[in-house]
């Protein structure tokens, strides 16, 4: 992948304007690998079609993207761009939507483009609830978040979107973070390249309703690189092997007194033990020893730790699930026209 400046991309594929998005948002992440991909493909703006829905993540192609995009209703985006494809098949077309927008309100075409396998790639843009309009509670909010519409904590399961479009057909699928830049940027050009529906869940960094769903408490200028450095901490590359000699610690009570209780326990060691930020489990102490069994076992039994916890429990898996070929709508869709003599 070539290394070029910022006012390359900017200059070739960006319109010149102030930024629609938040202060440390993910879209502008988004955006970058989004044009990243298409220059290394070497696929003209004009020959690309980017559709999107109601939502934060519609303004990362709406107004930004120098090409042809079309901001349609609500939930409403995959259908667009289904008879915009059907329309014009040699179109790269390029669905930008949300979680709110893509599962919730337009979950329904989701699966069923999904299901037509026609060669749409999209990008679903997850921040975990329904952000632009209040940070309610979305499909994707995690177990026990509170949003706007769950004060007390969302009583009900999120959905796993990569698993989802998988079953529903589609045959490409892949999970990133706007932390993991360069692995997304190589997924959307693997999916631009793919003869089928593409599906790229991406989860994405909003400090505007975030801070709130994590509860982080701080300075709000620190939330964005907090955010990222739990999709780090809270992730893993199916496939991979865990780097380091670590566990986590999850306190009993204010994470701050556990902290210098597991320092304590610890001594000696060689260990270092930091507070971190973690999607499963919020504010927790993480411990890196040589001596790992040493230090687990003098952790076992410290009343400020309520349970130990390991490097990949309760993590979320990513990279590419499905990468498989069969018959693509358009396709099918077209031979089936001109046998029965409607070409024209």
């Amino acid at each position: 992948m070539p290394v070029r400046p910022l006012s390359y991309y900017r200059d070739r594929y960006i319109r010149f304007q102030p930024s629609p998005f938040c202060a440390g948002c993910g879209g502008g992440i988004v955006l970058n690998c989004f044009v990243r991909a298409i220059d290394e493909l070497g696929v003209p703006p004009d020959k690309v079609l980017c559709v999107s829905g109601i939502g934060c993540s519609s303004w990362i192609p709406s107004p930004n993207f120098r090409g042809d995009t079309m901001h349609t209703p609500h939930g409403r985006a995959l259908a667009y761009a289904t008879g915009a494809k059907v329309f014009n098949s040699d179109l790269v077309t390029v669905v930008f939507t949300g979680d709110g927008d893509g599962a919730g309100i337009g979950g329904n075409h989701l699966i069923h483009a999904a299901r037509r396998n026609i060669d749409i790639t999209t990008i679903l843009v997850n921040n975990l609830s329904y952000a632009m309009t209040g940070g309610q509670m979305a499909p994707t909010t995690l177990y026990g978040k509170m949003t706007a519409t769950s004060p007390y904590g969302n009583p009900e399961g999120p959905f796993d979107l990569a698993e989802l479009a998988a079953a529903a057909g589609a045959t490409y699928v892949a999970r990133w973070t706007t932390y993991h830049a360069a692995q997304l940027t190589r997924s959307i050009g693997e999916a631009l390249g793919h003869g089928g529906f593409s599906f790229i869940e991406v989860l994405s960094q909003c400090p505007t309703q975030q801070r709130r769903l994590f509860e982080m408490r701080g300075p709000v200028r620190h939330v964005p690189s907090r955010i990222l450095e739990m999709f780090s901490e809270s992730t893993y590359v199916r496939g991979s092997r865990p780097r380091g000699s670590y566990v986590y610690a999850v306190p009993r009570g204010a994470p701050g007194e556990s902290l210098r209780a597991v320092e304590g326990a610890v001594e000696g060691l060689g260990a270092e033990a930091r507070l971190v930020d973690h999607l499963a489990f919020g504010r927790i102490v993480r411990v890196d020893a040589e001596d790992l069994e040493e230090a687990k076992e003098r952790l076992g039994g410290l009343g400020a730790v309520e349970r130990l916890v390991g490097p990949r429990e309760g993590k979320l898996p990513l990279g590419v699930f499905v990468k498989r070929e069969r018959p693509e709508f358009t396709e099918t869709l077209r031979r089936l026209v001109e046998r029965k003599g409607g070409g024209g």
